[in-house]
């Protein structure tokens, strides 16, 4: 069967995350309620990563199989055009054909991540649900100094979900950037895989130091413990998007 790639962008305000739910709205169902409609085929999408619920994505990727050599862009078009009928949130930015061995979650070699925070004194009008409004002055230069030492390959326990299934804590963190831009800080975050709730807990511990609560010693000293107890504020979904992902 012909196997072709979705180049995906959501808002993930109105979905219970990218995963499949008997009874809530999700990314995946809006995707496969749309290619059974163009296609009539009953189909399982595989996503490169389950964004939790009210998530957004620009970048992520998917892979389908289907029954006929359609030419990838009527694909796209046919979709788009029954999501938005639907009145989904969701647009499939590219499709490409693939190799029968291109798995869009297993043959990922990177995913990349952006948390967006508007910091300053009024609330967000035009990005509401885009990004996570803190009022209090952050230092995003201490920021970023202490963002440094969760490089590497740690036991990224204290930083992950009670809920994440993860066989194993470990992972190897490849990037922790945190940047100004006026009133904006971007936290930009790379690696091969995340744990459940990965970034966003570290997004919450590195506010703690943006605002002189922490210092950076506090925050390795908060990884080191592996202790999800040592963790700060988990920063809420708004701010994050999945923005890349790399084959």
């Amino acid at each position: 069967m012909p196997r072709f790639r979705l180049d995906i962008e959501y808002d993930g305000g109105p979905y219970a995350g990218w995963q499949r739910q008997a009874d809530q709205p999700s990314v995946q169902a809006a995707i496969e309620q749309a290619v059974e409609k163009f296609s009539g085929e009953t189909i399982s999408l595989r996503g490169a990563g389950r964004t939790d619920a009210g998530v957004h994505a620009t970048g992520q990727v998917a892979h389908v199989d289907l029954g006929r050599n359609w030419r990838p862009d009527t694909v796209r078009d046919a979709l788009n055009a029954h999501l938005s009928q639907a009145g989904e949130r969701v647009a499939i930015v590219g499709v490409s054909a693939v190799p029968d061995d291109f798995d869009a979650r297993f043959s990922a070699l990177a995913r990349h991540y952006l948390y967006r925070i508007s910091n300053r004194r009024a609330p967000p009008a035009l990005e509401k649900g885009k990004v996570w409004w803190v009022p209090k002055p952050l230092d995003a230069a201490a920021m970023h100094e202490a963002a440094q030492g969760l490089l590497g390959r740690h036991d990224f326990t204290t930083f992950r979900s009670t809920q994440c299934q993860a066989n194993s804590p470990l992972r190897t963190l490849d990037r922790l950037d945190v940047i100004r831009d006026g009133d904006l800080i971007e936290v930009r975050a790379s690696a091969r895989s995340f744990l459940h709730n990965q970034v966003r807990s570290m997004v919450g511990s590195l506010k703690r130091v943006g605002e002189g609560a922490w210092s950076a010693a506090d925050l390795k000293a908060a990884l080191d413990a592996r202790d999800r107890a040592a963790c700060g504020q988990v920063a809420p979904p708004d701010g994050l998007f999945l923005t890349k992902v790399d084959y």
